[in-house]
């Protein structure tokens, strides 16, 4: 063998090596590669109590109640409602009918337990994901800015 083929043949291997550990990595991830689940998507997947995630949707109108630092509100994405719950201070832009993004775990009797809030980084953000949702079930209406431009 020549030096070329040997060069080629360490190249080829090493090649091999790195595709078979990115293939064994993607799979291993496949399901947290998602950057988060709506409702009726967590339902669909039976995602197991206490696997951590992320919950995307809507706050429901009406379903946000504060008790101290105890907060219970309901996302949904207009199909699925599920229950949530958080403990802590909620960023300022959360309201009810708006775009939520929540980190936490389901627990065993189909609620979510919120252990982060993510926040809005303005007024007009929610999810691609959620906003497709909305619009393939034909309930997406965007509210307009408020104030005008500066």
């Amino acid at each position: 063998m020549t030096r070329k083929q040997k060069r080629l043949m360490i190249i080829g291997a090493l090649a091999l090596v790195l595709g078979l550990a990115l293939a064994l990595v993607l799979v291993a991830l496949r399901d947290q590669i998602v950057f988060f689940y709506s409702p009726t998507e967590a339902i669909a997947r039976a995602v197991e109590p206490g696997t951590p995630i992320r919950l995307g949707g809507l706050v429901k109108d009406g379903s946000w109640t504060r008790e101290g630092e105890t907060n219970r509100f309901v996302v949904t994405d207009g199909e699925t409602e599920m229950a949530a719950s958080f403990v802590g201070i909620l960023p300022d832009l959360f309201r009810e009918g708006q775009g939520v993004v929540a980190e936490g775990r389901l627990t065993t009797d189909g609620r979510f337990e919120a252990s982060n809030v993510l926040a809005k980084h303005d007024e007009n953000y929610m999810p691609r994901e959620v906003v497709d949702s909305l619009k393939a079930r034909g309930e997406w209406q965007r509210e307009p800015a408020e104030g005008g431009a500066s």
